[in-house]
């Protein structure tokens, strides 16, 4: 009798009897891959959060950095964040819509809201690596100081930024010993700048409408601008000039921001180009039959699960980084 019922708990246990939650084998994998996913983004969003915290006084403002918008110039604060925010939101409704239509055995159904699922991911994608390429590349120029301070350039009046270019002199001589043609400076620089630090400086004390803005955030939650004596003071401490952002250096203020934004958006983004690229082999899978003759949906249903958790994670990286 006690080898019987030892035998018929061992069959239910392992198996395969038993369906934790009612879920599946595999739904219960990938749920189970969710939740230490889940760790590891939460572990990279507390580090950003104690370091920005930590430094709160000269952290960059969202608002002042991303501004850009694909074929318009102009200053629009966020506008193009919400739009990729607003996509990727749509694309987690239009696989809710594939995976209720795969309850359904509607195959032509979910062949469409896969294939809008798919776009979405790819457009968020796209926008995500051109705004990178935007992040990187710069905008206005900054100079960065002996003590690694980010110095912009404004108009003293209207506090608008002011770009190197518009006000930086061009100066001949700076420029002799570091040309391509005699090597010298692959050897004894990096990347060269648009401009030197002299050419900067020389502009900005032609230009008395200029003014410094410092990295330093006001009670208000603005940075502070400096008079214009209290600028030039300052700006004889420059010690190079800073296009864009990077690993090293960045234009927009604290090293920290770009790192964290570099790393986190990165992975993210990582995480939605793989979620494309399952979806686009379930689309191709649907599209074939192949869940059609196994009688069920459940592959569209466990991606979707994935791509959900994509989007989850993009409401807290926004929250983060561009809203807090």
């Amino acid at each position: 009798m006690d080898t019987t019922v030892t035998t018929e708990i061992k069959e239910n246990a392992w198996g395969g009897g038993n369906r934790p939650l009612g879920a599946s084998y595999g739904k219960l994998m990938m749920w189970f891959f969710l939740v230490s996913d889940a760790l590891t983004f939460s572990g990279f969003l507390a580090a950003y959060g104690f370091s920005r915290f930590k430094f709160m006084e000269t952290w960059p403002i969202a608002d002042e950095v991303f501004t850009h918008v694909p074929f318009f110039h102009g200053n629009y604060p966020m506008i193009y964040v919400a739009f990729m925010t607003f996509i990727l939101i749509m694309s987690s409704v239009t696989m809710v819509l594939a995976v209720d239509a795969g309850h359904r055995m509607k195959k032509n159904a979910v062949i469409w809201y896969m294939f809008a699922t798919i776009i979405g991911g790819a457009i968020f994608v796209g926008s995500q690596a051109w705004e990178w390429a935007t992040f990187i590349r710069g905008d206005y120029g900054a100079v960065e100081t002996k003590g690694g301070r980010i110095l912009q350039f404004v108009d003293a009046e209207t506090g608008n930024r002011v770009a190197l270019a518009d006000f930086a002199k061009t100066i001949p001589s700076e420029r002799i010993a570091h040309e391509e043609n005699n090597g010298i400076w692959f050897y004894g620089e990096g990347t060269r700048t648009s401009f030197t630090v002299n050419e900067v400086i020389e502009g900005f004390k032609a230009n008395p409408s200029l003014a410094i803005k410092t990295e330093t955030i006001n009670e208000e939650g603005e940075k502070v601008v400096l008079s214009r004596q209290e600028s030039l003071s300052k700006l004889a401490d420059a010690s190079q000039v800073v296009e864009g952002a990077n690993l090293i250096h960045n234009e927009y203020g604290s090293r920290l921001f770009a790192d964290f934004f570099f790393f986190i958006t990165g992975f993210h983004g990582f995480h939605v180009f793989s979620g494309v690229v399952i979806n686009l082999i379930i689309f191709f899978n649907v599209v074939l039959g192949t869940y059609e003759r196994r009688g069920h949906y459940e592959m569209v249903e466990k991606v979707g699960l994935y791509w959900h958790f994509v989007d989850l994670v993009w409401v807290f990286v926004f929250t983060f980084f561009y809203l807090v």
